[in-house]
């Protein structure tokens, strides 16, 4: 018996989700939608990207329905090996300190790339505090270690032209990197640093002594209409020192009478490189804005990739499910017409996990993460992981991918498991917290981080609520189920 469902309508037969069920004689297949209350949140956001994940830099100035993005980047470029000579060989005569370069290894964008972005480097302050150089722990999108250091160079970039070959002293060259050039002061002072010089407290002794004498570099974009990521354990991500130098001769008896112009570099090392080293920090500020976000609207809800914004989602309806069997019960969420899309496109994945006790706090959906890893949300069965195994979820089960539907943004995601297992054993029926992560985390189980599928602040799209005026465009649990008689 199949008590009347608040919020749906009409029964109708169908043999939609055919698929998901057996093939038996008089087995009636039914299909309905049922209502979801939808409201907006903000989410407080504590993201960590992790050292090999690409970091972001950008300004967003032109997007009305969502507003402004601003993203910083810090980090440090250290050198190689300590004690530090400049010159390939310990014995090199530096005739002429050239430049310094800083180089990011530039991997993709999100925006507008017609419109250039001007990049400041500032150093950062010596008093900026123990928390930015700890390297057992990685710092959210909410920090920033500082601003208002020492303006060290500008560039102007046109993301369309990052592809291209750039020419590197005589021989060598280079495509996809930014390469800002830093002020003749700070050339002085690096090169100053040499440890053939003799100095107690010379910066290129010890890693110690460099990070005194150089706590690393903001990034920060002064313009702009885009995201641009960049990844820091790449080659093409360091420190170039460009100077003219003499070698010593193999008989040590003196300098060549030629003079070579070359370069040497600084890296980001993340561990994986240079082991011997202590480890380089990095930390990426995001701001958002957050313009239009009504929470007591549940017409329209707006997704921002993280650090951004959630849906929380109630289905008051499934309370009343009884002796059913469920072959497909799926959110549908159709996004609809929002400002300068064709720049600002939507995120690759949504997510939806559920609303657990207490304040902004939440636990993974049962069983329909991941059908071929058992795994038990409240962590409770021995033997058993909070999260499917490797932190794997089957996007072709579960889904929440990206697809297009009637020229715009459309999502689904499979939750046909929970919902049979709430019809069954008459589990709790859990609020849920629609969100496009980067990464996420349960810490009342684990710190674990958990990778997603999108890029960090990459994505966003305006999607149907729960009580949007147009049936079309409304967000609801599609189910397809057959009767216990």
């Amino acid at each position: 018996m199949v008590l009347l469902l608040a919020g749906c309508t009409k029964l109708d037969t169908t043999t939609i989700g055919s698929e998901f069920i057996p093939n038996v004689d008089n087995v009636y297949v039914k299909a309905d939608t049922i209502e979801i209350v939808t409201s907006q949140h903000i989410l407080q956001d504590s993201t960590k990207l992790g050292l090999l994940e690409n970091h972001v830099i950008g300004s967003i100035t032109n997007d009305n329905d969502f507003g402004d993005t601003k993203a910083t980047l810090y980090l440090q470029l250290k050198p190689t090996f300590f004690p530090y000579y400049i010159g390939k060989a310990p014995k090199d005569s530096i005739v002429k300190a050239d430049s310094v370069v800083l180089c990011l290894s530039y991997k993709n964008f999100w925006g507008d790339s017609t419109l250039p972005i001007q990049l400041q480097v500032f150093d950062i302050p010596q008093d900026v505090g123990p928390k930015w150089d700890v390297v057992d722990s990685l710092h959210s999108v909410n920090y920033f270690p500082s601003h208002g250091g020492d303006l060290l160079g500008s560039k102007t970039i046109d993301i369309r032209t990052l592809g291209q070959y750039v020419k590197i002293g005589k021989t060598d060259s280079v495509q996809n990197q930014i390469r800002i050039k830093l002020s003749d002061e700070f050339v002085n002072k690096l090169f100053q640093q040499d440890s053939t010089n003799i100095s107690p407290k010379n910066a290129f002794l010890s890693d110690s002594l460099y990070r005194i004498f150089n706590k690393g570099f903001e990034v920060f974009a002064n313009s702009g209409n885009a995201l641009v990521y960049v990844n820091l354990n790449d080659d093409n991500t360091r420190l170039e020192l460009h100077y003219k130098k003499r070698s010593r001769n193999s008989n040590d008896s003196g300098y060549a009478s030629t003079v070579d112009t070359t370069y040497s570099a600084f890296y980001f090392n993340a561990g994986s490189q240079y082991s011997s080293l202590r480890r380089s920090v990095a930390a990426n500020y995001i701001q958002r804005e957050h313009r239009n976000i009504d929470t007591s609207n549940s017409s329209i809800v707006c997704i921002q990739t993280t650090p951004g914004t959630y849906a929380k989602l109630k289905i008051p309806a499934l309370d009343t499910l009884r002796n059913i069997v469920v072959h497909r019960a799926e959110i549908q969420i159709q996004g609809i017409e929002s400002s300068n899309a064709e720049n600002f496109s939507a995120p690759a994945f949504l997510y939806v996990d559920l609303v657990d006790s207490g304040v902004n706090k939440w636990k993974p959906v049962y069983y329909d993460l991941n059908p071929n890893s058992a795994y038990d949300p409240d962590f409770k069965l021995s033997g058993y992981p909070f999260f499917p195994l490797n932190g794997q979820v089957d996007i072709g089960y579960f889904g929440g991918n990206l697809r297009n539907q009637t020229g715009r943004p459309y999502y689904a995601i499979n939750i046909t498991r929970y919902v049979q297992q709430l019809v069954t054993k008459r589990m709790r029926n859990y609020e849920m917290r629609l969100f496009a992560p980067n990464n996420f985390s349960y810490p009342q189980y684990s710190s674990a981080i958990i990778p997603y599928y999108n890029a960090i602040a990459r994505g966003r799209v305006k999607i149907g609520g729960g009580a949007h005026p147009d049936p079309a465009y409304r967000m609801k649990l599609r189910i397809i189920y057959s009767e216990i008689k």
